[in-house]
């Protein structure tokens, strides 16, 4: 399995991320926001096969490149097409949708969209179909938040995170399912030939006196899994942007974020211009270390910044990050 991604657009200009999970039997596609000229870093290949569109909010610098990636698959059935907002942002999207005169489309476009609103306690989905030019929500059943994961896919789960940016934003995290694979020095010393049964091995853990049989003879599946496997954690990465970091938030994010591997996080303002912060909503690059350093995450990636910052100044955001949480970085290419 692997997690790979790409920070999108420039400093000071609008920012997405593009992430890919490869299972090594599939790969799933993510793309969190849509600023303008975003998808044009991505391709059409590649934007063909996004399967969920993730937006934290829908101000303009979030959602400009959308155009896009909708012309590209509005009809698509190859896959399924996945929109996640916040609560109260699907009139937005129906909106988005129905942006585009669609006098030609008749009842053999079947293409079918999906637009979620994450709420707190529920996730309110409506359907709407290229036939129909999109012109009707059709409501799907509510489904109920009962934690954090809205996704959960082959090897692999999305959380999403409510934040404040004075309107209701979504921070999403992509966990990769923990690898579990066979110790082979070990298989070797105990003469066991490879065959069907590690499959099986590999598989759930074992039920109460389970046996698997190898060359003839049983053994115990629950001594075998504990003698002969090695878990590795998966990876993961959260997407946080456009919110205010007060400390009631951080105590909120940070067991959340605990153990985290990449953390791509906005970091709009210095700590000299927490006040300006404060008053539009955003956080600094400060407070977003300080949270890394709570959270002991493996890395810190700062994208989103405000374009009141060259790139000296950008520069000297990362080195006051880096005093707090040393394993800050800025995208490839920043």
């Amino acid at each position: 399995m692997s997690l790979t991604f790409q920070v999108l657009g420039q400093p000071g200009r609008d920012n997405a991320l593009f992430v890919k999970v490869d299972t090594g039997q599939s790969q799933t596609r993510f793309l969190f926001d849509c600023g303008d000229g975003c998808p044009h870093q991505v391709g059409p290949t590649e934007l063909c096969e996004v399967e969920h569109l993730c937006f934290s909010h829908l101000h303009m610098d979030h959602v400009a490149g959308f155009d896009l990636f909708f012309r590209l698959n509005f009809d698509r059935v190859a896959k399924e097409n996945r929109i996640w907002v916040p609560h109260g942002s699907g009139e937005v999207m129906h909106h988005r949708l129905r942006g585009f005169m669609w006098n030609l489309v008749d009842e053999k476009q079947e293409g079918e969209w999906l637009v979620s609103e994450i709420a707190p306690d529920t996730v309110r989905t409506a359907r709407f179909l290229a036939k129909e030019g999109f012109r009707t929500a059709h409501a799907e059943p509510e489904q109920e938040r009962t934690d954090r994961t809205i996704i959960a896919g082959e090897g692999f789960t999305v959380e999403a995170m409510l934040l404040d940016h004075g309107t209701p934003s979504v921070g999403y995290l992509v966990r990769e399912a923990n690898r579990v694979n066979v110790d082979t020095a070990k298989l070797g010393a105990k003469g066991f030939k490879p065959g069907p049964w590690l499959k099986r091995l590999r598989g759930p853990g074992a039920a109460p006196g389970e046996t698997v049989e190898i060359g003839g003879v049983a053994h115990s599946l629950g001594t075998l899994q504990t003698e002969l496997l090695v878990t590795t954690l998966g990876d993961s990465i959260a997407y946080l942007t456009d919110f205010r970091l007060t400390p009631a938030t951080a105590d909120e994010l940070v067991p959340s974020l605990r153990g985290v591997t990449t953390v791509v996080c906005e970091s709009q303002y210095r700590a000299a211009d927490a006040d300006l912060a404060n008053k539009v909503m955003h956080s600094t690059a400060e407070e977003v270390a300080s949270m890394a350093a709570r959270a002991a995450i493996g890395r810190l990636v700062l994208f989103h910044f405000s374009d009141r910052y060259d790139a000296v100044a950008r520069r000297e955001m990362l080195d006051d990050a880096r005093t707090i949480f040393a394993n800050t970085t800025l995208p490839d290419g920043w």
